[in-house]
């Protein structure tokens, strides 16, 4: 069955109690649970790591697996400076799309550069758990 990847790379466990004000209330459960009821025709998948090795082990299996139609990444902070993860998301077929609930360019000015978005079919940043959603369509007109 064909299915889209949802990954979540560091601290992004902690959402709905992490910077709230930043990044809301809602858990990543929640937000997961939202996805599936609106694309229930859909499998969506989900993976959450802390650490960088497991994120692009995670990229290299979904990436290469044809059955994968794309992969909603927020990478959080190793979005900021992670070659390693930029080098496998270039190496695999699957389309990336790099995902943000925040509007990275209106925070700290380390935040406003991307080293996976050149490597990735698209961004959305901004529109908080949205985000996700409008990464999900998006990878879907693709498709």
């Amino acid at each position: 069955m064909k299915y889209i990847l949802i990954l979540n790379g560091p601290n992004l466990n902690l959402l709905g109690q992490r910077e709230p004000g930043i990044y809301g209330t809602e858990t990543l459960e929640t937000i997961l649970e939202g996805l599936r009821i609106r694309f229930a025709e859909i499998d969506l998948r989900h993976e959450q790591h802390n650490g960088e090795g497991e994120l692009i082990d995670t990229l290299h299996a979904a990436g290469f697996d044809p059955d994968c139609i794309g992969i909603v990444f927020n990478a959080g902070a190793y979005t900021h400076y992670s070659y390693a993860i930029a080098d496998a998301i270039a190496a695999i077929p699957a389309p990336v799309v790099e995902v943000h609930m925040s509007n990275v360019q209106a925070r700290e000015e380390f935040r406003h550069r991307s080293v996976i978005a050149p490597v990735c079919c698209g961004t959305v940043a901004g529109f908080g758990a949205d985000s996700y959603r409008l990464g999900i369509e998006a990878l879907l007109s693709r498709h």
